[in-house]
Order: C-alpha cells, then structure tokens, then sequence
C-alpha cells in the first residue's frame, strides 16, 4: 500500500511539475535564436521518410516511448556506457527501430550546423513525429517548444509498469493513462497509433495459437499462424498492425477492431470492454474525429513532465550527456 500511495505521489508531483514547465513553452521559441529549424527538421524527415518508409512508425513509437514513463525530455535516446545502463536497453525498449533515433540524430546534426547548442533534442523528436506523421496522412497540430533535456537516463528508473504492454488488459491501460491525467477517450485515440507499423511475432502468437475466444478473425488468425511460424528461429520477422493500409494513417485501425482483425491484445479488448468499445465505434465511423482527437491527445502528450529553463540541458548529442 505504502508502494502504492508513493507512486501515485510521484505521478501527481510530476503533473504539477509539468503543468508549471508547459507554461514557458511557446510555439514560436526558436524565431529569433534558430528561424531555420523547422525547415531543417521538414527537410530531414522528408528525406528520411522517402528512403526508408517506416520512419515515421518508427519515429512516432519512440516518442511514446521517451514521454509516457517519466515525461519527454528525450531520455530514451541516450546510449549506455560502461558505467551506465540507459533507458533504450532496457528490455521494454530493445525492440525500438533504429530509424526512429536516426531521423533525430540526422535533424541534431543539421541544426548544430545552423544554430550551434541552441535546440534540444526532446524538441526535434516532437516536431520530427509530427511532421513524420503529416507526411503519411496524418493531422497536422501545433507544437509548443522549449523543452530541455534529461541529464540522466538509466533503465533502474524505468518502474515495471511504465509502459503499456499489447498483453495487458484493458483495465491496466486504463489505469496507467489515467494515473498520467489522460482520459480514457484519449487513450483509445492515441491507440490509433496503431494504423501504422508493425509489431514482432513474439507480441502475438501465443494468443493466435489458441484457436477459439480469441477475436481473431479464422483467415486472419491462420494468416498469422503462417507468417510468424518460423520467429523462434528468426526473431525479427514482423507483421504489420493495420493489414489494409499499414502505410497510411488513418481510420482503418479502428474498422479492422470489430472484424476481427486487430493484431494485438490489447486492441481486442479496446473492443470488448463497454468504456472503450464506444470510442472505437466513433472513430471508426468518423476519420475527422479521430483525427481531431488524436492530435489534441498528442499535444498533451508531447507536454507531460518536458523540463524547461535549468532543469534541463541542451544536449550537444542527442545520444549523450553533455
């Protein structure tokens, strides 16, 4: 119980904390000290996008990754040393791709050239994923900027429930969301991440292998079952989490739900629990919803627990520590 008070304190301090810091925020803060920068990271992520199309998938999963545990202040990009293990190789994040930490390191390398020390890294992941995502169907928002970023970043901070799990029941989801102050609407919105990517084998095919009570369409599930047969031995194999339009974002995730063919676990159950099923329906029916929800969900999401002023730093590299 005492566990628990403690890390519900943490959670409620680290609201306030990023209540205040949001404040500083504004959307026009590299104007005067770096007017190129978001021409720079557009022409980076177009490029990078181009060359490699899961990029903005990639990209956006990372974003997620750094904001929802302890706030964006772009930890998760920091490499480990001797001396340190850092949050990217910890077991939850092994499996991030590579060209979402690329896409940033290519957009730090760009900027230091034009405005040397003057834009954090936490800034270019939050204006690369949004762009990223424009660029492959998605809405546009506005992003308040001004982040600094973390001096530490260590896997031990990671708590064990500090990031969803596509085997975690609805009502852990809905927990972990709302103990960060997002409603259940917006977590079913930023669900909808999911019309994009891929996920491994290894996520699903325990449940696929159990053939009844599962809510996986029979073709789909046999689809599966052949696709991912071989992961054991090649565990990288990967399939796609929106099997209509895996490279467009949009609606689909949500039309797919009730059909049976969602991928993961946790997006059955969006459709089987009576708080979420509602939201699913809307936005299955209503793209333009979905949209407006997603983008005011990822605003939120983009401001919880940033550092700003001098409890932060503007990292030289966005993979170490000044």
């Amino acid at each position: 119980m005492a566990k628990l008070v403690i890390i519900l304190l943490f959670f409620h301090d680290l609201s306030l904390l990023s209540s205040a810091a949001e404040s500083r925020l504004t959307t026009d803060f590299y104007s005067k000290s770096c007017p190129r920068f978001l021409d720079i990271v557009r022409d980076t992520i177009t490029n990078k996008q181009i060359t490699t199309p899961t990029t903005a998938a990639a990209a956006l999963r990372l974003f997620f990754h750094d904001c929802f545990p302890n706030g964006c202040d772009a930890s998760v990009l920091i490499s480990s040393t001797a001396f340190t293990t850092a949050e990217r190789d910890s077991s939850i994040n092994l499996s991030l791709p590579g060209d979402g930490f690329d896409v940033v390191i290519r957009a730090k390398t760009a900027l230091e050239l034009a405005c040397p020390n003057t834009v954090s890294c936490s800034d270019i992941l939050a204006v690369a994923v949004r762009d990223l995502l424009v660029t492959v169907g998605g809405p546009y928002y506005e992003i308040s900027l001004g982040r600094r970023d973390s001096r530490v970043s260590k896997s031990s901070l990671l708590l064990a429930d500090s990031l969803p799990l596509p085997s975690s029941p609805i009502s852990k989801l809905v927990e972990q969301f709302t103990s960060r102050g997002f409603s259940v609407q917006e977590m079913v919105a930023l669900s909808g991440a999911h019309t994009i990517g891929f996920s491994h084998c290894k996520e699903l095919t325990n449940r696929v292998a159990r053939v009844n009570d599962t809510g996986y369409n029979p073709r789909f599930a046999d689809a599966l079952r052949k696709a991912c047969s071989n992961y054991r031995n090649d565990p990288t194999i990967s399939v796609f989490n929106d099997v209509m339009t895996p490279n467009k974002f949009d609606n689909m995730y949500f039309q797919n739900i009730p059909k049976g063919l969602g991928l993961l676990e946790s997006d059955h159950g969006l459709y089987s629990d009576p708080r979420t099923r509602p939201f699913v329906d809307l936005y299955a029916r209503d793209q333009a919803r979905f949209f407006k929800d997603f983008a005011g969900a990822m605003q939120k999401l983009s401001v919880y627990g940033v550092l700003t002023g001098r409890r932060g730093e503007i990292r030289r590299r966005c993979d170490a520590i000044n």
